[in-house]
C-alpha cells in the first residue's frame, strides 16, 4: 500500500508515522516547512475537559500518546466563569466529566485563590480544574513527529506544493522526478485552510471557513500559574518558556490574507486582561497570528470524500491537541483495521455530512467582523 499525504502539520505527520510503522509506504508533501501552518503557531494546551464522551475519548487518547512520546508536561487546566449562565455551564460540564470518570474538581473561588495566589478571584462565580491536563511545545512536537515518521521509512518532501490530478494522484511542480505525477492507493489532505481549495479542484465542496487567531508571549514572570480559560471574558493563558502565552482576539479572514503579525490592539488588550486577572504587570516578548479552520457544527471534517481520497481539517483551534488520537484513527481506517480509538468518529466527523455550500460564521457570531 502506498499513501500520499498533503500537509506537514501535526495531523499529517502522525498519520505518516503510524502508517510507516505498519509497513505502509508513505510520501508526505508540505509546500512550506513542517508545522508552518497552525501546528507551529498553536498554544500547545492539552486537556480532557469535555463532558461529551466522544470529545473526551479523543482528548484522553491524545494525551496518552503525547505522554508515550515524552512530549507532555503536566499542567492543571482551570476554567472559570463570571456570569450566571457561564457558571451553570461550568457546573454541568464538571458533572458530565465526573460521569465519564475524568479527574476534575469544582473549586470555590476562595480555594482557587489559595491554590494559585496570583489569580484574582474577585467576581468569579464558578471555577473548575482538570488535573490530567498539560502542555506541549509545538516546535518540539513537529520535530519529534517528523523524526518518528522518517525513522519508520516515510518520505517527507518539504518546499513542495502539491495538487490533485484525481482522487488518488498527486502532482507537484518542478522538473525531473519531483515534477512527476504519482498515483497512490489513497491520499490524505490535511492542509488546513488549503484543504478546501485542493479538493474543490476535483468537485468536492467542504463546509469550511478560516479565522485568524492571535497570541502573545510575555517576558518571564515569577507567578505560579495553571493554564486557564475565562469563559466570560473569552481569553486564555498558559505558562510558556518562563513567561505566559495569552490568547484571544480571533476574527474571520480570507485564508490568502492571514497576516502572521498580531494586531497592536490585540496585544494591548490581551496584556490588560492578563494583568486584571492576575495582578501581574507582564511585558510583551513576542506575538503572532495564525490561521484556524472551522465547520458549521464545530466538529472537524475527517474521513473519505471520494474513493481513495480522505480529508482531515476543521479543527476549531484543537488540531495540535487532537492530532495524536485523530491521526491514529485515520491511519487505522486507511489500513482497514479496527481503530484503536473506541469512539463513533466515522459518523460524527464525516466530512460529507454537509452539502459544502453552507453559509456560516466561523466564530459562531454573525455580528463579528468578517
Amino acid at each position: 500500500m502506498h499513501v500520499g499525504i498533503v500537509g506537514g502539520g501535526a495531523v499529517g505527520l502522525v498519520v505518516a508515522g503510524d502508517l510507516a510503522r505498519s509497513d505502509v509506504e508513505v510520501t508526505l508533501y508540505e509546500r512550506d516547512t513542517l508545522g508552518s501552518g497552525a501546528s507551529g503557531r498553536a498554544a500547545g494546551i492539552c486537556y480532557d475537559a469535555f463532558g461529551d464522551p466522544t470529545d473526551a475519548a479523543v482528548a484522553v487518547r491524545a494525551i496518552a500518546r503525547y505522554r508515550e512520546w515524552d512530549l507532555y508536561s503536566p499542567r492543571p487546566y482551570v476554567w472559570v466563569a463570571r456570569e450566571t449562565a457561564d457558571a451553570t455551564a461550568v457546573r454541568e460540564q464538571v458533572a458530565a466529566m465526573r460521569a465519564l470518570g475524568l479527574d476534575v474538581e469544582e473549586l470555590s473561588p476562595a480555594t482557587l485563590g489559595e491554590r494559585y495566589p496570583a489569580i484574582e478571584t474577585a467576581g468569579l462565580t464558578a471555577c473548575a480544574v482538570a488535573n490530567d491536563a498539560g502542555t506541549v511545545a509545538p516546535e518540539a512536537v513537529v520535530t519529534s513527529l517528523a523524526e518518528r515518521a522518517r525513522t519508520a521509512g516515510a518520505t517527507i518532501r518539504t518546499g513542495t506544493a502539491a495538487s490533485l490530478v484525481d482522487p488518488t494522484t498527486v502532482a507537484v511542480a518542478g522538473g525531473g522526478p519531483i515534477g512527476s505525477e504519482t498515483e497512490f492507493d489513497a491520499v490524505v489532505v490535511a492542509a488546513g485552510p488549503a484543504t478546501g481549495p485542493l479538493v474543490a479542484d476535483l468537485g468536492v465542496p467542504l463546509a469550511l471557513e478560516t479565522y485568524r487567531a492571535q497570541v502573545l508571549v510575555t517576558e518571564p514572570v515569577t507567578a505560579d500559574l495553571p493554564s486557564l480559560y475565562d469563559a466570560s471574558r473569552e481569553f486564555y493563558w498558559r505558562p510558556r518558556d518562563g513567561g505566559v502565552l495569552v490568547g484571544d482576539g480571533a476574527h474571520a479572514v480570507d485564508p490568502e490574507d492571514c497576516d502572521p503579525a498580531a494586531d497592536p490592539a490585540f496585544v494591548e488588550s490581551a496584556l490588560k486582561r492578563f494583568q486584571a486577572a492576575t495582578g501581574v504587570d507582564a511585558r510583551l516578548e513576542r506575538s503572532w497570528a495564525g490561521p484556524c479552520t472551522a465547520t458549521p457544527d464545530r466538529d472537524p471534517l475527517v474521513g473519505p470524500v471520494r474513493e481513495g481520497l480522505w480529508v482531515a481539517t476543521g479543527w476549531q483551534g484543537h488540531g495540535l491537541m487532537c492530532a495524536p488520537a485523530v491521526g491514529e484513527y485515520l491511519a487505522d481506517r486507511l489500513r482497514g483495521v479496527e481503530p484503536e480509538l473506541d469512539a463513533p468518529l466515522a459518523e460524527r466527523f464525516d466530512p460529507t455530512r454537509f452539502d459544502g455550500d453552507e453559509v456560516f460564521h466561523p466564530l459562531g457570531d454573525p455580528t463579528a467582523d468578517w
